[in-house]
């Protein structure tokens, strides 16, 4: 597996040399320090890393909240945040730059590796989010376009939506079809509340035979008198 990439921003050399054997210690491969808020953008820009440690009172008109601020801007990357000082202003200053992680110092071995494997794990969850997102985007913009560009496509889907399918429960003596509601009703209304289709009345030549077979009779008859076909 990959180490994590570490960049170590923090003013004081020693407290920095000890935080970079400590993190080697973990497995952790630390790309650069940096005392300041100027040396800390240079030094994310150069290494590219996947964490920065970040103390917030660092020498320099920038402080750790600010460089966060405008590291966030140009990449991205996990920050957990070091500090001191837990105050209200400088705690919400942090928080609005929506780190991965806060320590307070003096923090132990334990505290720290902690703090690092959850920000890059919610870093990665974050990435995995912003893919997706993506992702889904792209489909929709597709799925818009093709659309766009076939809208006969598009209306035949439509029209077909309530297309009838599969097997129909019909009365073998009266012809009624058993709904979903376990109704029986006549053919032409389930047809016409599950489809497009419109119907019209009309009487087809066997049943005209049959209801009006009199009349037949005497055009058959008539028929013959003539000397035409029955």
């Amino acid at each position: 597996m990959e180490k994590a990439k570490i960049l170590v921003v923090e003013d004081e050399g020693l407290v920095a040399l000890d935080l970079t054997k400590r993190l080697k210690r973990f497995g952790y491969e630390v790309t650069a320090n940096a005392a300041s808020g100027e040396e800390a953008l240079a030094r994310a820009e150069e290494t590219v890393p996947d964490l920065i440690l970040m103390d917030i009172r660092i020498q320099g008109p920038l402080d750790g909240v600010a460089v966060a601020q405008a590291v966030r801007v140009r990449q991205d990357v996990a920050v957990v945040f070091l500090t001191a000082h837990s105050d209200t202003v400088t705690v919400r200053r942090a928080l609005v730059t929506e780190p991965h992680g806060f320590l307070l110092k003096p923090f132990g071995d334990r505290e720290l590796q902690i703090a690092i494997e959850v920000a890059l794990n919610k870093h990665r969850m974050e990435g995995n989010d912003k893919r997706f997102l993506r992702t889904v985007q792209d489909c929709v913009g597709q799925v818009n376009k093709r659309v766009l560009q076939e809208p006969r496509e598009f209306r035949k889907c439509m029209t077909q939506e309530k297309k009838l399918s599969g097997l129909l429960p019909m009365c073998a003596n009266c012809k009624k079809i058993r709904n979903d509601k376990e109704e029986w009703e006549a053919v032409e209304a389930y047809i016409q509340a599950h489809s497009e289709a419109e119907f019209t009345h009309g009487i087809c030549p066997d049943c005209s035979r049959e209801l009006y077979s009199e009349y037949f009779s005497r055009s058959r008859k008539t028929a013959k008198a003539s000397g035409g076909e029955p």
